[in-house]
């Protein structure tokens, strides 16, 4: 395999020539914009983390620093769409109460100011926070190779990790020289050290855009960069680009972790619009090569992309993802914000497979608690004290016939859970749960004689983790506040809970100034 690095070029020297005096203009009228404020907080969330106002996506920079949890998100303030990428910031000591931070990064440099500070991820070195992070710039006319953008890597360092300065050496990083690389799509930054070096794996695809791939570069100090290898490369209906790499040893397994675009839908999989998977596999950090097998979803609901992981203090794996999806309707749009997080999730290697189980430290939200064990019921059933807008619900159900709970209910809305005995298919329907989206996903969970429920409740979301982690399902919903029931559905005869624990939760994330 040939291998170039494109340092600087006189072509890329004329695009950003070519497109300096339309980014400036963009650049001087960000400087004016007033950022918006939220007007409605019926669906923002209590613990999850949203923006203070305007759109967010995708997690960036998620580490540690100083003793604290640092987490970076896709922002754009001056609008509740998606608008020139800025990097909004929030810090907490314990993963679960979360501190809102001034804008981290801003697009204002020739090499950011076009589409804006794309994602990427951070690290600490030296005693200071370091951010690698994508600057976009869209380009005015295509170039002859039918390339319409220009995609590097840059860095940014901060001393107190709140205030952030771009580097003079920026970009550090341009798409290496290849026929076997596409020369546009080159974003997504994950860096991470190892026996002395530093590794960026970063997403791309193959020239001739039908197929994902990522690459790996090495570097000595997170400025001079050499690229090794492509890392691993998609095969038949695994996405035509592969966004938001991330690389870990869990439980003494490689993990990669990624989100490809344009997979096609295979019966009751892959039905959203983009998807977010993990392959289990060896690295070679020698070669840089990823060996691996075919990958799996990881999150059967309808409203997960992009996750970022980090290691904890205790060297815990921990991920959050964007609970949202492109191309749905965001409803809150109306109230002056959009889009949220998902909670932190452990992961761990079990039986082949990646588990994923909400962190501990969830359970320091928990404010009261009301339990029953030992239930059969026969007919539709709410139990006193189970219900809510927010709250913890699990339970332990026999799974020897089919059921359904019916969450955020009112009798006429609805999010419904269902389960098959005979096929072991676990469901999710929001077809009646308000506004938004509605629609069907499901899983097929292993054999086993009965079924754990862990679910979150948040205002507009439920993130639903089955069995321990074998499966989780995160989607939005837009309900009633009035529509907090929940009831528990006997569809063969009797429904048998061996136990049924309901908390409610108190406040993780700064609560929005309501204008």
């Amino acid at each position: 395999m040939k291998r170039f690095f494109l340092r600087a070029s006189a072509i890329l020297s004329i695009m950003f020539c070519l497109t300096l005096l339309a980014f400036s203009k963009n650049v001087d009228a960000a400087v004016e914009r007033v950022p918006v404020s939220v007007t409605n907080a019926r669906w923002y969330p209590l613990y999850h983390i949203a923006p203070p106002a305007g759109w967010v996506n995708d997690p960036n920079g998620f580490c540690t620093f100083k003793g604290e949890y640092h987490f970076f998100y896709q922002h754009y303030p001056y609008d509740v769409k998606w608008g020139p990428m800025h990097w909004g910031h929030v810090v907490s000591n314990d993963l679960v109460h979360w501190e809102h931070l001034p804008v981290a990064l801003e697009p204002n440099q020739l090499y950011d100011a076009g589409g804006g500070c794309f994602s990427g991820s951070g690290i600490e070195k030296d005693g200071k926070l370091y951010l690698m992070y994508t600057g976009h710039v869209d380009l005015p006319v295509l170039t002859p190779e039918g390339i319409d953008r220009i995609e590097s890597q840059n860095i940014a360092v901060s001393e107190d990790g709140v205030h952030f300065t771009k580097i003079k050496e920026n970009p550090v990083l341009f798409v290496p020289k290849s026929d076997e690389i596409h020369q546009g799509d080159f974003r997504d930054p994950k860096v991470w050290s190892h026996n002395g070096k530093y590794y960026s794996i970063i997403g791309s695809r193959t020239p001739d855009a039908t197929t994902g791939q990522i690459l790996i570069f090495e570097s000595p100090n997170l400025i001079d960069w050499t690229f090794k290898n492509i890392m691993a490369q998609g095969s038949e209906n695994q996405g035509n680009v592969w966004e938001c790499p991330n690389f870990a040893t869990i439980d003494g397994q490689d993990v990669l972790i990624f989100s490809p675009q344009a997979v096609k839908p295979e019966g009751k999989k892959y039905l959203n619009v983009h998807q977010s998977v993990y392959m289990l596999g060896n690295f070679n950090y020698n070669t840089g090569i990823f060996t691996h097998g075919n990958f799996d979803i990881l999150d059967y609901g309808f409203d997960f992309y992009a996750p970022q992981i980090t290691q904890t203090f205790d060297g815990r794996t921990v991920l959050i993802g964007w609970l949202d999806m492109w191309e749905n309707p965001f409803p809150e749009q109306a109230d002056g914000w959009s889009c949220m997080m998902t909670v932190p999730r452990e992961l761990h290697v079990r039986k082949g497979k990646l588990f994923t189980t909400p962190v501990k430290e969830l359970e320091s939200l928990r404010t009261s608690e009301k339990s029953y064990s030992n239930l059969t019921i026969n007919k539709a059933t709410k139990l006193d004290s189970v219900r809510g807008e927010t709250g913890e619900l699990l339970a332990t159900v026999d799974t020897s016939k089919n059921f359904a709970i019916e969450l955020r209910s009112s009798g006429k809305e609805k999010t419904v859970l269902s389960y098959d005995a005979a096929t072991r298919i676990f469901k999710i329907n929001r077809d009646k749960a308000g506004e938004g989206a509605g629609g069907e996903r499901e899983v097929q969970l292993a054999p086993a004689g009965e079924m754990n429920l862990r679910i979150f409740l948040d205002r507009s979301s439920i993130e639903i983790f089955l069995n321990n982690g074998e499966a989780v399902m995160s989607s939005r919903v837009y309900p009633k506040s009035t529509s907090q029931d929940i009831v528990f559905v006997p569809q063969g005869g009797t429904l048998n809970l061996k136990n049924v624990t309901f908390y409610t939760l108190g406040q993780g994330i700064p609560q929005p100034n309501v204008k």
